[in-house]
């Protein structure tokens, strides 16, 4: 893996939610909650293959497998997300309390070994990068747009 790739095989990105660990464990133990157009979608179509692997069905987007590693409620989640012949990222997910709430954190790694030239793994890691916090900006607005 050459200097570049490295770079750009992890991103990690933080966001703090005015709410308690387990409202945003409902929506982290969810496959999928990120794939959608900027808004977490409330009633995904979630299909499950086996009891940690599931297919995300998205009307614009298609058809997301992800496979659910390790789950640590309220804490920690991670989801293997398969992209084309059992190669995929690595995202992580991490509740942290702080004063009034909580800080989420989600690390995706893996990127460099998706198999794509230069330009493509730039533009996926610079998509992705943005991407994320534009998921982390829709899970607190979905997590404190709840009632309770």
């Amino acid at each position: 893996m050459t200097q570049t790739d490295q770079e750009l095989d992890r991103i990690e990105r933080s966001i703090d939610i005015d709410a308690p660990a387990e409202k945003v464990w409902s929506l982290l133990e969810r496959p999928g909650w990120w794939i959608n157009e900027h808004e977490v979608d409330p009633e995904p179509v979630i299909r499950w293959e086996s009891d940690d692997m599931a297919v995300v069905v998205h009307a614009k987007f298609g058809e997301f497998t992800l496979h659910r590693l390790e789950a640590a409620a309220p804490r920690y989640i991670s989801w293997r997300w398969i992209e084309h012949d059992d190669a995929g990222t690595l995202v992580e997910f991490w509740v942290d309390d702080r004063p009034g709430g909580v800080t989420l954190r989600v690390v995706e790694s893996g990127l460099a070994s998706l198999g794509k030239d230069a330009e493509a793994l730039r533009k996926h890691y610079d998509g992705n990068s943005e991407g994320w916090e534009v998921e982390l900006a829709a899970a607190q607005r979905f997590v404190m747009g709840q009632a309770g």
